[in-house]
């Protein structure tokens, strides 16, 4: 279970990858972005779709597996997930929380670090509105990323808001610092002098 250095050309010590998933029991999205100190960019993104697996078990397996296949191929730091909304219908809420169960267990059981986010705060981080429509965080997207057409399915796009919005909230104010000795230690020109 020991990360192995991705693609050499995509990442430095200085350097974290985020893994954002949409779970879904048809569609699940996924996106991977890189940071360089406060600079993003886009691995990729998209959908893995298990519309043809009729069983519901067999829906879980494949994300499980497409998840742990990605976390194996990029190695990423944090792995970020859109919490399940309250709906009214209890079967799919039920099988909704499943797919989110299983995407992280293959996540933990490669033990990488999982932060949940509702939905209203995946979107106000991205475009400053938490009623954003999907199409409007799309496009947001479009425009951080440089991506030139808006993707057929929106779960891809959902799943990138979702590493953004785990970068917004962690990646730039966060301190990595974890005492105040550490902190002097790392910062000594912070100190005034008396």
């Amino acid at each position: 279970m020991e990360k192995k250095p991705i693609k050499e050309n995509l990442r430095s010590e200085k350097e974290r990858i985020i893994l954002g998933l949409d779970p879904g029991t048809n569609v699940m999205g996924y996106g991977l972005i890189l940071l360089k100190g406060s600079k993003l960019s886009l691995i990729q993104f998209g959908v893995i779709n298990m519309g043809k697996f009729g069983a519901h078990e067999m829906k879980l397996k494949k994300i499980f597996d497409r998840v742990l296949a990605l976390v194996d191929e990029y190695h990423p730091d944090e792995v970020a997930l859109e919490a399940p909304f309250f709906g009214k219908n209890i079967q799919s809420m039920l099988k909704l929380g499943r797919a989110q169960g299983v995407a992280m267990a293959a996540a933990l059981y490669r033990e990488v670090p999982i932060t949940e986010y509702a939905p209203k705060k995946v979107k106000q981080s991205v475009t400053g509105n938490g009623n954003a429509s999907k199409e409007q965080v799309a496009r947001m997207l479009m425009q951080i990323f440089g991506i030139k057409e808006l993707p057929k399915l929106l779960d891809a796009t959902d799943a990138l808001a979702v590493a953004v919005c785990h970068y917004y909230q962690n990646g730039v104010t966060k301190s990595k610092t974890k005492s105040w000795e550490s902190f002097v230690t790392e910062n000594p020109k912070r100190l005034k002098a008396k």
